[in-house]
């Protein structure tokens, strides 16, 4: 009986020789010196562009600017431009005007129209009617507003033609615009101006008497027109008032006739009062008197 053959050991697998101590310290000793002249180029290229930098950056240095020769001290003058192109005023002046005029609107249109007559006149017909608060006081001055723009037009249209369009226009300085635009303004309150309160307030003024209209001063013509016309608003009040007051006369005496003392009288007389002036067309004659007494010249 025959055995079987055995099979073969394989072969062994040759095992990886270990590097010895000699070896790794070669490679250790190799690897720092590269990281040491990594570093050593790495600064030399670091410093070499730091100092590259400024010399690339830096510009030449900039002259100096000549210093401007001192100017000349004044004289102690202040020199203000008044007139603009072509001896036109300024934009600066016509602003300034415009405000000026705004602020001092109230009191032209008090002392030199017509407003402060119309005003008093309606003011006194409201209380002749016995109605302390119809038509309230906007009403009445807005109606003597209109009023006085309705009769200064005329004046007003002068003023501007005489002198605001020159002035504007440059064709004439500031002082020779205000003399000429206050002509038409003074021959209008002269006309409506008695002689007795020039002469009153010429004497209060302590003046010589002027000669002429002409050379009355604007001083003492703007008041003597203003107590002019409320001389002629009160006389207009006194025959608005004297057919009311006979009403109230005609229905007092009715009611004591009739023991009825402890009825108002102008309870009564209110009705009678409202519809006499609706009938005779109270408004129309009112406003067409104070109309009449300056286009007819007095």
């Amino acid at each position: 009986m025959t055995r079987p053959a055995l099979a073969s050991p394989a072969p062994a697998t040759p095992v990886p020789s270990l590097p010895t101590a000699p070896a790794v310290r070669d490679r250790r000793r190799t690897l720092v010196r590269a990281l040491l002249l990594a570093l050593v180029v790495a600064g030399v290229l670091v410093v070499q562009l730091a100092l590259a930098a400024p010399s690339h950056a830096a510009t030449g240095p900039t002259p100096p600017a000549a210093p401007t020769a001192p100017e000349a001290p004044g004289v102690g003058e202040v020199t203000v431009q008044v007139n603009g192109i072509n001896g036109t005023p300024s934009g600066s002046i016509v602003v300034l005007l415009g405000i000026t005029l705004l602020s001092v609107a109230p009191s032209l249109i008090l002392l030199t129209t017509s407003f402060t007559k119309i005003l008093v006149v309606l003011s006194l017909t409201r209380n002749a009617l016995g109605l302390q608060g119809v038509p309230p006081n906007q009403v009445l001055a807005g109606l003597a507003l209109f009023l006085s723009l309705f009769v200064m037009a005329p004046v007003v249209s002068g003023v501007n033609d005489a002198g605001v369009q020159p002035y504007l226009d440059g064709s004439l300085t500031f002082t020779q615009a205000v003399e000429a635009g206050q002509a038409p303004l003074r021959e209008f309150m002269l006309s409506h101006t008695r002689e007795q309160d020039i002469a009153l307030l010429t004497r209060a003024a302590d003046r010589p008497n002027p000669e002429t209209p002409a050379d009355v001063p604007f001083t003492v013509l703007a008041p003597a027109f203003l107590l002019s016309e409320l001389r002629a608003a009160f006389i207009i009040g006194f025959v608005v008032f004297v057919p009311f007051l006979v009403i109230d006369l005609v229905v007092s005496s009715a009611l004591m006739a009739m023991g009825m003392m402890m009825l108002p009288p102008i309870m009564v007389s209110l009705p009678f009062k409202l519809l006499l002036f609706v009938l005779v067309d109270g408004w129309g004659l009112i406003v067409t008197a104070l109309v009449g007494s300056y286009t007819g010249g007095g």
